[in-house]
C-alpha cells in the first residue's frame, strides 16, 4: 500500500511538472509543492478623452436687408475639430445691409464684393451717376474671409460702418487661416480692403483731365471690373473702420497689380480710420492714393514690400504708428511718392507721422525712402535698423529737397522734430539729384530736437523704454495729434495694443488674442 500510494503521488507530480514553465516551479524547501501562476488580465484600454469642438457650427445663414441675401454654403473646418457655418455674401450689396456677429459663423467673399453701386466722381447727379447711398455694417467680432482674388470695395458714394471693440475685433482674413494651414510666413492669400472716395487725386486716368479736379479719377489697381476712385470733395466720407485685423493679404490681381491690407483711393476727410492692424500684406501694408487720410493706432506688421506707402497727392496725418518687418523680409518702411515725370501736379503730396516706432530687419537700400517732390513731416519717433547695415534715410529727387512754394502747393523740404535715429548708418545719397547723404544730414540736423546716436530702449519690439519716455524735447503739431510726453508709437502708461491684436513674427503683444496664424474663439 505504501509504495503504490508512493508511486501514484509521483506520477501526479511528473504529471503536473510536465505543464509548467521553468519560473513556474517553487524553489527547494517548499516541499516539492508547484506553483502555476496566470498572467494577469489584460486591463480594458482607457478611452482616450476627445475634447468637445470649442465652435460648433450656427444653424444657418441670418437675413440681411439686402433682397439677395446670404448664401449658405455648408461648413467649413479645421483640424481641432472646430466648425463654422460659412455665408456667402452678394457680389454688389444693393441695399444697406448688417453682418451680425454670431458664434459659429463666418462670412465669405465670393470675388470682388462692392458695397453700393459707383456714383461717379460728383457727390450729385452732374457727372450722369446718383449715389446708392448703401452702407455695409460689420458687427464687432464678425469674421470675414476670402481667398483668391476676392476683396472688399467700398464704391464712391457708400460707405462701411466697421467698428470692432478692444475685446472685440473685426477679422479680414484667409480661408487658409480659418482651416489651420498658416504659419509665420503666410501671405498673399486673397485681396484685402479698399475704400473708393472722390476726394481730390493725381496721376488721372485720363491724361487730358487736370489733377484735382473732378474729371480726375484713377482706377484701383487690377480690379476684374473697373473701379475708380478720385474728384473733388474734400470732405467725403467712405465711412469708418476701427478695431480690425486685415491679414495675409496682397493676392496679385493681375500682372504686378497687388492690393495691399488697406487701400485707400481718394477718400475724404469724413472718413475715420483708427486701431487697423496689417498683418503679412505680401505687397504694402497699407497704401494711401491721393485724397485726405486722417488714422491713429496703426499697426504694420510683416509687409513684404513697404509698410506705408502714400501717393498721387494724399494728404495724410497718421499717429501712434508701429511698423515692424519680419526678418529678412521687407523693402523699406516708408515709401513716399508721386508717379514718375508728374512730380508737380497738385494737389501734392504731404505726409506728417507722429509718435511712431520703425523696426528695419531686412538688409536693404534704406528705412525711409521720401521722392517724388513729396512734403512729408516726421516727429516724436524712433527709427531702429536691427539688420546693422541699412541707412536710415534717403531723399530723392531735386523738387523734394526744394524751398516751400505755394503756386505748387509745395512747403519746402523734409521736417525732422524729435527723431532718433538707432541706425550705424544715419544717411545715404539719394538720386534724381535729391539729397547727399551730407544733405539729407544737413536737413535732419535742421530740425528740432533730433538725435543722431540714439540707442532704443524699444521693450518686445513696441512698448517704449525709459528713454523713449524720457525723451526731450517733445514736438507740437496741429490739432489732429493729440499732445504726448514720449516719442514712439506707445507708452507703458497707455498700451493702446492691448485687446484687439494678434501676435505676428513680426511683433508680439503678448497673445491679446492668440496668434495671427489662429482663429480667435468668441
Amino acid at each position: 500500500m505504501t509504495i503504490l500510494s508512493r508511486s501514484l503521488i509521483l506520477g501526479c507530480s511528473a504529471l503536473a511538472l510536465s505543464a509548467c514553465g521553468a519560473e513556474e516551479i517553487a524553489s527547494p524547501g517548499t516541499g516539492g509543492n508547484v506553483i502555476i501562476n496566470n498572467p494577469p488580465a489584460t486591463p480594458t484600454p482607457t478611452p482616450t478623452p476627445t475634447s468637445a469642438p470649442r465652435i460648433t457650427p450656427a444653424a444657418g445663414c441670418p437675413t440681411i436687408s439686402d433682397p439677395q441675401g446670404l448664401t449658405d454654403e455648408g461648413t467649413i473646418s479645421n483640424s481641432a475639430g472646430d466648425e463654422w457655418r460659412v455665408c456667402a455674401t452678394p457680389q454688389r450689396f444693393n441695399a444697406s445691409s448688417t453682418l451680425r456677429q454670431i458664434d459659429g459663423l463666418l462670412y465669405r467673399l465670393p470675388g470682388q464684393v462692392n458695397v453700393g453701386t459707383d456714383g461717379g466722381p460728383a457727390p450729385d447727379a452732374s457727372d450722369g451717376a446718383s449715389d446708392t447711398d448703401v452702407e455695409l455694417t460689420i458687427e464687432p467680432g464678425v469674421i470675414i474671409y476670402a481667398s483668391g482674388s476676392s476683396f472688399l470695395n467700398v464704391t464712391r458714394g457708400n460707405s462701411i460702418d466697421a467698428n470692432g471693440t478692444a475685446d472685440r475685433p473685426i477679422i479680414f482674413t484667409s480661408r487658409d487661416n480659418v482651416v489651420g494651414l498658416n504659419n509665420a510666413n503666410s501671405s498673399g492669400q486673397w485681396g484685402g480692403v479698399v475704400l473708393s472716395g472722390r476726394a481730390p487725386v493725381t496721376d488721372c486716368f485720363e491724361p487730358a483731365a487736370a489733377p484735382g479736379s473732378v474729371d480726375c479719377e484713377r482706377q484701383v489697381e487690377g480690379a476684374a471690373s473697373p473701379s475708380f476712385f478720385g474728384g473733388a470733395t474734400n470732405n467725403d466720407s467712405s465711412g469708418s473702420m476701427s478695431y480690425v485685423q486685415i491679414r495675409y493679404s496682397g493676392f496679385v490681381l493681375s500682372g504686378d497689380n497687388e492690393l495691399q491690407s488697406l487701400t485707400t483711393g481718394g477718400t475724404g476727410s469724413g472718413t475715420e480710420l483708427s486701431f487697423i492692424q496689417s498683418v503679412n500684406s505680401s505687397d504694402d501694408g497699407v497704401e494711401f492714393f491721393g485724397g485726405i487720410v486722417n488714422i491713429k493706432n496703426l499697426i504694420v506688421a510683416g509687409a513684404e514690400d513697404d509698410s506705408l506707402d502714400t501717393d498721387t497727392g494724399v494728404k495724410a496725418n497718421m499717429q501712434f504708428v508701429i511698423a515692424a518687418q519680419r526678418q529678412g523680409i521687407g523693402d523699406t518702411i516708408i515709401e513716399s511718392d508721386s508717379s514718375n515725370g508728374l512730380e508737380d501736379q497738385t494737389p501734392r503730396q504731404n505726409t506728417t507721422i507722429s509718435n511712431f516706432t520703425f523696426i528695419q530687419r531686412r538688409a536693404g537700400d534704406q528705412v525711409v525712402r521720401i521722392r517724388g517732390g513729396a512734403d512729408y513731416g516726421l516727429a516724436n519717433g524712433v527709427i531702429f535698423d536691427a539688420t546693422g547695415s541699412t541707412p536710415c534715410i534717403r531723399i530723392d529727387d531735386d523738387e523734394t529737397i526744394r524751398a516751400a512754394n505755394a503756386g505748387l502747393d509745395d512747403v519746402g523740404t523734409v521736417r525732422f522734430n524729435s527723431v532718433a535715429l538707432d541706425c550705424t548708418t544715419n544717411f545715404r545719397n539719394g538720386s534724381n539729384g535729391g539729397a547727399t547723404a551730407a544733405q539729407a544730414e544737413a536737413i535732419f540736423d535742421a530740425g528740432t530736437g533730433n538725435t543722431k546716436e540714439y540707442t532704443h530702449t524699444i521693450v518686445n519690439g513696441y512698448l517704449n523704454g525709459a528713454s523713449e519716455e524720457g525723451y526731450s524735447p517733445i514736438f507740437a503739431l496741429s490739432s489732429f495729434f493729440d499732445t504726448v510726453s514720449f516719442i514712439g508709437a506707445v507708452s507703458p502708461t497707455n498700451d493702446w495694443t492691448q485687446g484687439w491684436t494678434c501676435d505676428s513674427a513680426a511683433v508680439s503683444f503678448g497673445n491679446n488674442t492668440g496668434q495671427c496664424t489662429d482663429i480667435p474663439v468668441l
